[in-house]
């Protein structure tokens, strides 16, 4: 299943238990690690420019 994949279901909506119970092989850590990745992800340096 693709980080994208959890975090699509995450912002329908879906709890983190709907998710367990769908998708059976998936345990709670696994979509903790996958909104450590999106966030990893989005964390850039800010530049301003003068």
């Amino acid at each position: 299943m693709r980080i994208s994949d959890i975090l699509e279901l995450l912002g329908a909506g879906a709890s983190f238990e709907e998710i367990l119970e769908d998708y059976t092989f998936l345990e709670q850590e696994d979509i903790l690690a996958a909104l450590q990745y999106a966030a990893s992800q989005t964390d850039h340096v800010v530049l301003k420019v003068a």
